[in-house]
C-alpha cells in the first residue's frame, strides 16, 4: 500500500502503487485538523466524507492551502474540521486514481456452460484476457463499489468485473449458435458483444471499460474427449472416401480385421482367409455400384489395393495374395 505523507502537516497520496484505486487517509489523532496543505498529483482525485456521506469530490491537481478559503472544497474541510472536536471519525478523506487503469488480467472462476448447436453435447468453456477501465463517476464508484473500505485495489475490482461479464458471455454463446470449432475465430465478436451489453451496468457503478479482450479459451476434459472422437470419425469417413468405399463398408472391414487379429491359431488363419474373401467381395460390390458399365484395369485395382493396405484395412498377407491374383489374371 502506498504511503500517505503525514509529515510537515501535509496531506497527500505519496507514490501510489499501480494496483491501488482507492486509499483512505488516516483520520486518527490530529493529522487532518493540524494539516495546512493538501496536495493532489496529476491523475489523482480526492473524496471528502462527513459522518459516512460524500460531501465533496475534488479532482483538480495542485497544492492547496487548508488555512484559506480559496476553494469550495477546502472551505468544506475547514467547516467540518470545526465539528470534529471529540470525534476522530467524523471526517474522512479518500484518494482515488483518476488516470486510466490499464491491462488488468481476468479469467473465468468457473467454466461457462452452453450446448454445442451442431453436435448437441454440453460444453464447459473457460476464458481469459485483459481489460482497462477509467473511473468516470468517482462518487458513484465510491458509494456503489468501494462502500467505505479503507483500501480498494485491482483484486477487488476484478471480482466486481467478473461477476458482471460471465452471464452476458453465456447468453451470447447460447444465442450465437457457435459450434466449438467457431469459438476461437469469433473471440473479437464475443468481446465486443459482451462489452456492449455491460456498458450501462459499469457506467452506473461509476467506471467505463476502455478496452476488453478475450485472449484465449480452454475446453474441459470431457469436451476435449468428445471432440477427439468426432475428429477420429471424420478422419475415417475421409479415408473410406479415398479408398472408394462408404463409411459402413469401412466399418465392416475394420471389424473383420480386428476379429481376425484377436483370434488365435488355426481359427485366426481361417478368419483371416474369410476376411480377405469378404474384403474382395465388398470391393467388387462397390466397383459394380459406382461404375457398373466399366471394368477396372489391373493398375486401378492395384492402386486401390495399395491404399487399403496403407490404411490398414487389410493385412499384409491379404495384400500380397490379392496382388498376386491381380497380376496372375493380367
Amino acid at each position: 500500500m502506498g504511503i500517505i505523507n503525514q509529515f510537515r502537516a501535509v496531506i497527500q497520496w505519496e507514490d501510489p502503487r499501480p494496483n491501488e484505486l482507492f486509499l483512505k487517509f488516516t483520520d486518527k489523532g490530529d493529522e487532518i485538523k493540524n494539516a495546512s496543505k493538501l496536495i493532489l498529483q496529476e491523475g489523482q482525485g480526492c473524496i471528502l466524507t462527513y459522518e459516512g456521506k460524500v460531501v465533496e469530490v475534488f479532482n483538480e491537481a495542485g497544492m492547496y492551502d487548508l488555512k484559506s478559503d480559496n476553494k469550495p472544497f477546502l472551505t468544506s474541510i475547514r467547516k467540518f474540521l470545526k465539528l470534529q472536536d471529540g470525534s476522530e471519525h467524523v471526517l474522512g478523506i479518500w484518494f482515488y486514481r483518476k488516470a486510466d487503469i490499464l491491462n488488468m488480467r481476468w479469467g473465468t472462476r468457473v467454466p461457462i456452460a452452453y450446448t454445442d448447436p451442431t453436435y448437441t453435447f454440453p460444453i464447459l468453456l473457460s476464458a481469459f484476457g485483459n481489460y482497462s477501465i477509467k473511473i468516470t463517476k468517482p462518487q458513484n464508484f465510491f458509494e456503489n463499489v468501494v462502500a467505505g473500505k479503507e483500501y480498494f485495489g485491482h483484486t477487488e475490482l476484478k471480482e466486481i468485473f467478473l461477476s458482471r461479464i460471465t452471464q452476458p458471455i453465456t447468453d451470447y454463446l447460447a444465442n450465437a449458435k457457435f459450434s466449438y470449432v467457431d469459438i476461437d475465430s469469433n473471440l473479437n465478436n464475443i468481446a465486443t458483444e459482451v462489452r456492449s451489453k455491460t456498458e450501462t451496468i459499469f457506467n452506473d457503478l461509476g467506471f467505463k471499460v476502455l478496452d476488453y479482450r478475450i485472449e484465449g479459451t480452454q475446453f474441459d476434459k470431457e469436451t476435449l474427449d468428445r471432440i477427439a472422437k468426432i475428429s477420429d470419425v471424420q478422419a475415417e469417413v475421409l479415408a473410406a472416401k479415398i479408398a472408394g468405399i462408404n463409411y459402413t463398408e469401412h466399418q465392416q472391414l475394420q471389424a473383420m480385421r480386428d476379429a481376425a487379429n484377436n483370434q488365435a491359431g488355426g481359427a485366426g488363419i481361417l478368419m483371416g482367409m474369410q476376411t480377405g474373401m469378404q474384403t474382395g467381395n465388398i470391393m467388387q460390390q462397390n466397383q459394380q455400384q459406382t461404375i457398373p458399365q466399366q471394368t477396372e484395369g489391373p493398375m486401378e485395382k492395384l492402386k486401390k489395393l495399395k491404399e487399403m493396405f496403407t490404411m490398414e484395412l487389410i493385412t499384409e498377407e491379404e495384400f500380397k495374395a490379392k496382388k498376386k491374383e491381380i497380376l496372375d489374371n493380367m
